[in-house]
């Protein structure tokens, strides 16, 4: 058992450090105030090589895994949650073809992202259908003058990347919209620019400005066979299971940079004739959330290390949905906490706190909600997936 990252992985995690505290700390509190997709870090990324960490070698990633990933994502986010999404969206919309797509499918999609000529969006969510997938009501029907091919017709609501993305991965019903049955569920490459897909509304969010979050709608847009995907409902899952990591890395960074930022402002701010950090109430309230991020850190590593296996199925969902929950939690908490250290001072915008606290409120709600991975744990452990004995 070795608890070190190997010589790539620190080499990476070093490198991906400086590029963050050069590039992306001083343009935080900027991208957060404009909303303006941040075009130059993103241009940062391609000439790092770190748009394709997750993408294979033979389809132009460098082949990091979702362990690559998940170092990098939390170096960035330690800084800002917009750039660690952007990277998230590497992984994403390409976590489905990588899985279940044809061999041709993935030598056309995959290797425009790892280069960044191309990006790309997951659509899933629908207005009355988040945690509850089998309610979606986009559908997708036969072609009648093409064997094989599909017509899509819905709508997809809180995509990020959306106004940004070159293609989109979506999933959509085959039969009856009101059936609940996961048979019933299919999948779908779909390019930006296909006839009736439109991008009507951009939605107006509380935290991580910057990368739009949008809604796209279907409009009798026609998709040929050879963009059809494999895998359905289960596809959906296994490629949401396999992401459990990538997002923990997000709350993960943020929690570590909101706690440093704090444990820095209370060295320096004198109260009652010392330091605020010299008081031992705060010095305990810092050193149990240190220890709840080195939990998140080892729940976090872990279920990255079990992802770039394979082993995204169901019988590891409790240890893949355990580190995206609790790494969540600890950014809110952590974020919570550091906004209390400065005080009035940390609800202002002349400190990134108040920014950590907002961004910290999307983790536990994106990619299935706190309690979804709480039902997802405990099913698995009353049908043994996770048991000690």
């Amino acid at each position: 058992m070795d608890f070190q990252l190997n010589d790539e992985l620190l080499g990476l995690q070093q490198s991906v450090r400086r590029l963050a505290q050069e590039k992306i700390k001083p343009r935080a509190r900027e991208i957060d105030t404009t909303g303006t997709y941040p075009q130059d870090l993103f241009e940062e990324f391609r000439k790092a090589d770190l748009l394709g960490l997750c993408i294979p070698e033979e389809y132009g990633g460098s082949g990091a895994g979702i362990m690559g990933l998940t170092v990098t994502i939390e170096e960035v986010t330690k800084y800002s949650n917009v750039l660690g999404l952007m990277l998230l969206l590497t992984r994403l919309p390409t976590g489905p073809i990588m899985i279940a797509g044809t061999e041709q499918q993935k030598l056309r999609y995959l290797p425009g992202i790892a280069t960044g000529s191309h990006r790309a969006a997951f659509c899933l969510s629908e207005p009355g259908a988040g945690s509850d997938v089998a309610g979606m009501q986009t559908r997708a029907t036969a072609d009648p003058d093409v064997e094989g091919g599909y017509i899509l017709n819905g709508t997809k609501c809180w995509i990020s990347g959306g106004m940004q993305a070159d293609w989109f991965v979506v999933f959509a019903k085959t039969g009856d919209v009101t059936s609940r049955q996961h048979t019933e569920i299919a999948s779908f490459i779909v390019d930006g620019d296909s006839p009736g897909l439109s991008r009507p509304r951009v939605d107006k969010k509380m935290g991580v400005k910057g990368i739009d979050t949008a809604e796209i709608v279907f409009d009798q847009v026609k998709v040929a066979p050879e963009q059809v995907l494999g895998g359905g409902f289960a596809l959906v899952m296994q490629s949401l299971n396999a992401m459990r990591p990538i997002v923990a890395a997000r709350g993960l960074g943020l929690a570590e940079g909101a706690l440093m930022y704090a444990t820095e402002y209370v060295k320096q701010r004198p109260a009652f004739g010392r330091t605020i950090a010299e008081f031992q109430g705060i010095q305990w309230e810092i050193a149990k959330c240190a220890t709840e991020i080195e939990a998140a850190r080892l729940l976090t590593y872990r279920a990255a290390w079990l992802a770039d296996q394979g082993k995204f199925t169901k019988e590891y969902v409790p240890m893949l949905s355990m580190c995206k929950y609790y790494a969540s939690e600890v950014a809110v908490k952590a974020s919570g906490l550091a906004l209390q250290l400065l005080g009035a001072a940390g609800y202002m915008e002349e400190h990134l706190t108040e920014l950590y606290y907002r961004d910290a409120a999307q983790l536990r709600i994106v990619e299935g909600t706190s309690q979804v991975q709480l039902g997802l744990i405990g099913k698995g452990v009353l049908g043994h997936d996770l048991w000690w004995d």
